[in-house]
């Protein structure tokens, strides 16, 4: 009953107590899929992009690929690891006897006192991720856009410090969340923030219970409920504190939270502070949730049994590590089915999935009533900061009088507020064009396209075929560095992600596509993966590629 603490592996081998759970919706018909087989884990999606005639048809077209890490691969990488770890402790061994100068931040051995670090991240972070530092922590000094400015730094002494050249970078952004493409410097969004500047200035010096309660404030709250559609919402200006401040007022003792295996670390985090009981779940397996739910209603609370005053199934819209979406159909299913509440978690999805950029609820043509708490993040679709939290007039009552996000913190500054305002009625039209329309579908096409080419060439992907977050499997941690500065030295950014992050044999790149990139940077962008991956030989997948196309997504001139 521990919550996970960082983002894991998806579960591949299914316990014996799950192989004798008998679901008869899974069986209906031959061709349905249950776990992965041979790699592929399709657990459905509405076809057409969002549209669709009848619920029960959205898992047609529901395309996930989760391929399995060939053997000989992962024998390699912790045969790679443990050669690093050996090296360390060889290094260590050194520097203790004064044959190397140590260089790192050591605490002195103070009796009586427990140890500020624990002895294996401090050596992790010592001996291996040191060596692939350049990698990470990049200095940019340009708008997020398509394409970004980053500034070039050297290191002397092989990663314990760097230096930077003054020379800058002018590369292809894939990096960014800047899923709409909205982090931008000129345009009409921009030209409205600055007017908002001119008159309330950059900073509200005051919490929403202290004066700091605006107009803009209030127009910021009626606009994103309306966009979601839903009675009511709040907005929090740190899209962390969202859920981590907001979760200790829904649910407390006595309370039970079901939480995917790989919920981002603001709810997990959320979920410990709130003092109800955690459970976890298999990333999206349904049937392990259900079993956990029956469990739950049937057994009650450990020791007495009582019935569990409220159950929380807490999922996210996009998982960002994975690239997968949320099977929210059948989650709400099965909550209206064990009379449990759906706290879903929207900051990847909201603005980047949909026919209309109202997230994955918008996706799956959904009733957003059928969602108890709404919550999402300003700092990726709508290129600015914040989060906010959606549902009824009771529940946003509740959460302005209570909240520690409403009672402590400064209110959301007026730029930012604006800017959201802004990119919302470009999303729904009221600025008279089709702008939003346009950024919507060009994402979408952009997914589509990125996500086939890649496949056709043999790389192992992970996620959705409509999720704008793209994995990219790398496995070693040698090809991890390699891949980040080959890539950025052909005029491409990207982000690599390594354990702790990941598991250890499942590093990664991470591409986030956006609607500011054209089909010439996509296809620039492809061959560079091309490229370095012919030199690191990264074509690991043997499975056919998939059967979708970007073709039925038409676009807006």
């Amino acid at each position: 009953n521990k919550m996970a603490t960082r983002r894991g592996s998806l579960s591949r081998v299914k316990s014996e107590d799950e192989k004798s759970v008998t679901d008869s919706r899974m069986h209906e018909t031959s061709n349905s899929v249950k776990g992965h087989v041979n790699g592929i884990k399709k657990n459905g999606v509405n076809g057409k992009n969002g549209k669709h005639e009848q619920l029960s048809n959205w898992q047609n077209d529901f395309y996930e690929s989760f391929e399995e890490t060939p053997l000989l691969v992962a024998i390699l990488t912790y045969l790679g690891y443990a050669l690093l770890v050996v090296i360390g402790q060889i290094r260590d061994l050194m520097r203790a006897y004064g044959i190397e100068k140590d260089k790192s931040c050591t605490e002195p051995k103070l009796e009586g006192f427990v140890p500020l670090f624990l002895s294996w991240e401090s050596f992790y972070t010592r001996n291996l991720y040191r060596r692939a530092r350049d990698c990470w922590n990049r200095p940019i000094s340009s708008c997020a856009g398509g394409r970004i400015d980053v500034m070039e730094r050297i290191s002397p002494d092989y990663g314990w410090n760097f230096e930077l050249t003054g020379k800058k970078l002018h590369v292809m952004n894939f990096g960014s969340y800047n899923y709409l493409g909205f982090s931008e410097s000129t345009g009409p969004c921009t030209d409205q923030v600055e007017e908002v500047v001119k008159r309330y200035g950059v900073g509200v010096c005051a919490s929403r219970q202290e004066l700091g309660y605006m107009d803009i404030h209030r127009e910021l709250d009626e606009q994103v409920a309306e966009y979601l559609g839903v009675q009511a919402a709040i907005t929090v200006p740190m899209g962390f504190a969202t859920n981590s401040m907001n979760m200790p007022c829904i649910v407390s003792k006595g309370c039970l939270i079901l939480s995917d295996e790989l919920n981002h670390a603001s709810l997990i985090l959320g979920s410990r502070l709130s003092g109800a009981m955690i459970c976890t779940y298999k990333h999206n397996d349904m049937m392990d949730l259900e079993r956990k739910l029956r469990n739950a209603v049937c057994e009650g609370q450990p020791r007495t049994h009582r019935p569990w005053r409220k159950i929380l199934i807490v999922v996210e819209g996009v998982y960002s590590m994975e690239g997968s979406i949320v099977r929210l159909p059948d989650v709400i299913r099965l909550k209206k089915k064990y009379k449990a509440y759906v706290y879903l978690d929207e900051a990847h999805s909201i603005g980047a999935l949909g026919p209309h950029g109202k997230g994955v609820v918008d996706y799956f043509g959904l009733d957003p009533n059928d969602v108890d708490i709404m919550m999402g993040t300003f700092t990726k679709s709508f290129g600015s900061a914040g989060g906010y939290i959606g549902g009824t007039k009771r529940l946003i009552r509740h959460l302005r009088a209570h909240a520690h996000s409403c009672i402590y913190p400064m209110a959301m500054p007026a730029p930012a507020a604006q800017q959201v305002i802004s990119t919302m009625k470009v999303l729904t039209g009221k600025d008279g064009t089709q702008e939003g329309l346009r950024r919507i579908r060009q994402l979408a096409w952009n997914t589509r396209y990125f996500r086939r080419q890649l496949h056709e060439r043999g790389y192992i992907l992970y996620g959705n075929k409509d999720s704008p977050v793209v994995p990219l499997l790398l496995y070693m941690p040698s090809k991890v560095a390699m891949f980040s500065r080959e890539t950025l030295r052909r005029g491409m950014a990207t982000v690599v992600v390594g354990f702790p992050a990941t598991p250890l044999i499942e590093t990664r790149a991470r591409f986030c596509l956006s609607a500011a990139h054209t089909k010439d940077m996509l296809d620039e962008a492809i061959k560079i993966i091309d490229d370095v991956g012919d030199l690191l030989r990264l074509r690991y997948s043997s499975l056919p590629a998939p059967n979708f196309s970007e073709k039925d997504i038409q676009l807006v001139e």
